[in-house]
Formats: C-alpha cells, structure tokens, sequence
C-alpha cells in the first residue's frame, strides 16, 4: 500500500488501519521515515522491527519491548546439490571449506602433508600393499644377499672358534692368564662375527633404500611402477649410490661397536642421505650435506621414528625365525650357559632360511619408513608437498 506523504496524523484514503490490517514497516536499512500513525483508536503497537506471524499461525507470547523475535527456520533442508549425492553434501556443507584429511590430496600412498608417526608407518605398509611383487621382491633378493654372508662370515671367518669351545671349559683351578685369553678370545670372536655381519647388512640396506626411494618417488604420486622404471631410474645413481652406502654403513657401524654416540649421531644426521641422493640426483657429498640440513632441528623426532621402525622389524623378524632356531639347538646354550655349542652347517642353513623369510618383509619396511621420513621432512621445511601435488596433477582445494 503505497504512502502519500501526508502530514502527521492525516488520514487519507491510502492510511492503514485497523481494520486494513498492521501498519507497514520499512524493510532495515531503507532509509525511509516510517510515517506516523494514529494510536487513538488502535491497540498497542508492535516495536519496531518485529515481524507479524502468519496469519494463521497461532499467537506466540508477547514479545518484550526492545527484543527482535529470531526468524523462524525454514520448513525444508537446503537442498542437496545436483551431483554428487549424499557424500558430496556433507563434503561440501557440513566442513569448512579447504579443510581437507590429505591436505592437499593424496594420489598415492601417502597425503601431500606433514605427516605424523602412524601416518609414515601406514605409508609403508600400504605402498607393499600396492605393489607386493615389486617391493617383496626386492626384499627377497637382499635377504638372501645378507642371509648369505651372514652364512659365509659365521662358517668360515671365525677361525678360532673351537679353540673358544676346549677354553670355555675351564675349571676353577685356571690360571689368571687362562681367564685373561678366555675373555679376549670370547670378545674378539664376537667383533668377528658383528661387524662384518652389521657392516654388510647396513651396505644392503642402504642400497635397497635406493632402490625404494625411486619406488616411493612415483608411488607417492599414484603412477605407475615396475622394476624396470625404478632401475632406469636408480641406474644413472648407482656408482654414488654404492660409495654413500659404504661409507654410511662403515661410519655408523665402527661408531656403534667402538664408541656409542658418535654412531648414533652419524646414523640419524646421515638416514636421509641415500633418498636425497636418489631422487634429487645430487653428488656424493650434497647427499650428505641434504641430510645434515634435512634432520638438524629434528634429530630426536627423526630418532625416534627410525628407532620405532627397527623395533617392528626386531619384533617380526624374532617372530618369524622363532620357529626355525628352535631346531637349532639355540635353547640348550640357554639352559647350560656353561657349554659352549658349536653349530653346524645345517644349524647355520636353517638359521638362514628363517632369516630370509623374515627379511623379504622386514627389510622394505624400514627402508620404506626411510624414504617418507625424507619426503615428511621435505614437506615440513620445503613445502614439497605443494610440488608433489602439482606433479600428480591435484588441483588444491578452494579457501575462503
């Protein structure tokens, strides 16, 4: 009904009232003057900026002076959009928007985002998941590799070892020299067998690191991979390959059995070496130098995620070759800690057997969890994330 703009209290033929129903209310923020209204012979007026209810709703309480009455909720849901169904609905209207659990998605088999423990360890278990022939492979081929030398070194190294049998038997009548040769001979044939043993078993699982970081580096990206690519990949790397994993192996290995710290030190500031040198195809010392940087501000964090993964691969592979030692006598030097068992060569097969079992899963695991260490520590510092996505062809999500 339209104002005619009369005087204040004119009531023409456009006025409302009562009987014509409530006075009109400019809509907010229009900017026209409501006119005045004759209260003579109308009841009281609503306050202002209360809407009427319908007309055939029934009357609520009276609202209080200086109070807005909340609008009333619509009768239907927002509808759902056009595609996408159910899903798409709930993505789309009930998370913020941009808000993704993969950051910025996640083609492969890890998200493209800092990622924390559980998220590295189910990284590596889901990338053997993916490609089991692949990885289990390569794991095989480097646990019959270690099993083998770990055979050769313990059948044909230790060449002093029964002369530790005839000595362990000593009778308290024994001389001090007899003991004094008793406990350096016992030791020296102990660094006999672990430091070849470690010293060749860290080589292989550096270089079967190389060979898994080229694996991660397109499984991270939902591409496809076989054992051709990676190696045309890592063939290019391998010479400086070799050279970073013989020097790693030998650092940390002499650092561990000879003084302690320095091994640790040299094991965690240079984990990351061989993923770097691999996939940002750099030089024997930038692999380093990449590490060093990689882990400095990280050192208990990277630690503890490496020494978790050598947890689980001691545990499993404890499990696994439990069945194989225990027809290897390996318990009667446990009941009679005073006799010492020479073992046999069927005893070594057997042990070997049950070691690579127990290595074609073992191995790629920790390597695996090595190679995401590299990418997480890329992604917190680097933003490789953000690289990752654009190489996968992931289109970021929209932000506010």
């Amino acid at each position: 009904m339209t104002d005619t703009g009369g005087a204040p209290g004119d009531k023409g033929d456009d006025t409302p009232t009562p009987s014509q129903g409530v006075p009109r209310i400019p809509a907010p923020g229009s900017g026209d003057s409501k006119p005045a209204e004759d209260h003579s012979a109308s009841p009281a007026t609503p306050p202002r900026g209360w809407q009427p209810p319908d007309a055939q709703a029934t009357p609520g309480p009276a609202t209080p002076p200086g109070w807005e009455r909340p609008p009333t909720p619509p009768t239907s849901p927002t509808p759902l959009p056009p595609y996408g169904g159910q899903q798409q609905y709930q993505q789309q209207y009930q998370q913020p928007r941009g808000w993704s659990p993969h950051g910025l998605g996640k083609p492969g088999v890890i998200a493209l985002r800092p990622l924390n423990i559980g998220d590295i360890l189910d990284g590596a278990i889901t990338a053997i998941r993916r490609h089991p022939l692949l990885i289990l492979g390569i794991g095989a081929v480097m646990a019959v590799l270690t099993a083998g030398i770990t055979f050769l070194v313990q059948k044909y190294v230790i060449a002093d070892f029964e002369n530790l049998a005839t000595t362990a038997t000593l009778g308290p009548g024994a001389t001090d020299e007899e003991v004094r040769n008793l406990v350096f001979g016992t030791f020296g044939d102990l660094f006999l067998v672990l430091i070849p043993t470690l010293l060749i078993s860290t080589l292989l699982l550096a270089i079967t690191t190389g060979l898994m970081a080229t694996v991660m580096g397109r499984a991270a990206l939902g591409r496809e991979v076989t054992f051709g690519i990676a190696w045309r990949e890592l063939q290019p790397r391998l010479f400086p390959l070799l050279g970073v994993a013989f020097v790693y192996a030998l650092v940390t290995t002499l650092g561990l059995m000879l003084c302690i710290v320095p091994g640790v030190l040299a094991w965690v500031f240079w984990a990351l070496a061989v993923p770097a040198l691999v996939l940002e195809r750099g030089t024997f010392r930038e692999a380093f130098a990449r590490s060093i940087k990689l882990v400095g501000g990280a050192f208990w964090r990277v630690l503890g995620i490496l020494l978790l993964a050598r947890l689980i691969q001691s545990l499993f592979e404890n499990i696994i070759q439990l069945p194989f030692a225990l027809g290897t006598g390996v318990f009667d030097q446990v009941l009679n800690p005073g006799k010492v068992t020479l073992p046999s060569t069927g005893d070594l097969l057997l042990q070997s057997a049950g070691q690579i079992v127990s290595g074609t899963i073992a191995i790629p695991f920790v390597t695996l969890v090595t190679v995401i260490v590299y990418l997480d520590q890329r992604m917190r510092r680097e933003g490789m994330d953000i690289e990752l996505a654009r190489a996968a062809g992931v289109q970021p999500p929209q932000a506010w």
